[in-house]
């Protein structure tokens, strides 16, 4: 377990009640950043009634096994909320690390590693975009160089196509099939994507379009947040 203590500008802040986002509505969006005191960055973020804990490490010497000549060796962790990881969460750690390593600027810290771990504190769905929004903002308190920010979106079809942004568990268990975006904020462009369950090339693009408005919401919240923390230091 990561321990818990005192971080410099820790405080939460909140998107003030489910925000519009494209066709659909997000839900609420909470985050409190530099909760922990090992590592060199760390966030609890919330989307409704999910919410996730990341911590960052490194850069730090790397492990010669690991090391990698040209840029940072990074490695995600994912833990479940009770039990050990399983399958689901190996493959969610790799487009976890899809995605970071398609922003961050690894080549200003060669031979170094970078750990991410994500604690699920709360699963009522959305997880793996939860999971990628505290990654984004975790790189960020770790202050660790981004070309680009990111962010994870999840749209579920219903039977009868109808697009809902950000599902609860249920709307999932419920949903003909279930996408997941990253995007990143400078041209909105999809760095992963992933689709359980049945669906067209038509409904894909529906739903990365509704994603890709709904990106604009959470990227204000990002800045909202770094503003207001940073603001009381």
């Amino acid at each position: 377990m990561m321990e818990h203590g005192p971080g410099p500008g820790a405080g939460p802040v909140r998107a003030a009640g489910p925000v519009q986002g494209g066709q659909c509505r997000l839900r609420p969006l909470s985050c409190e950043q530099g909760l922990l005191s090992r590592p060199d960055g760390s966030v609890v973020f919330l989307q409704g009634d999910t919410s996730v804990l990341a911590g960052l490490y490194g850069p730090a010497e790397a492990k010669l096994s690991k090391e990698l000549p040209d840029r940072a060796a990074l490695e995600v962790l994912l833990r479940p909320k009770v039990g050990l990881p399983g399958v689901l969460e190996r493959s969610r750690e790799q487009q976890l690390r899809q995605t970071c390593e398609a922003v961050l600027l690894g080549a200003l810290h060669p031979r170094t590693a970078v750990t991410l771990v994500l604690q699920v504190l709360s699963d009522a769905g959305s997880l793996l975009s939860c999971c990628l929004n505290a990654a984004c903002m975790g790189l960020l308190d770790a202050g660790l160089p981004l070309r680009s920010l990111f962010c994870g979106v999840t749209c579920a079809l219903g039977p009868d196509g109808a697009i809902t942004l950000d599902p609860t568990a249920r709307q999932e268990q419920e949903a003909r099939a279930v996408l997941t975006f990253a995007i990143d904020s400078c041209d909105r462009k999809v760095l992963m994507a992933t689709t359980r369950g049945s669906c067209s090339v038509k409904e894909i693009h529906q739903c990365m379009v509704v994603a890709q408005n709904a990106s604009d919401t959470i990227f204000r919240f990002y800045r909202d947040s770094l503003r207001r923390r940073y603001s009381k230091c």
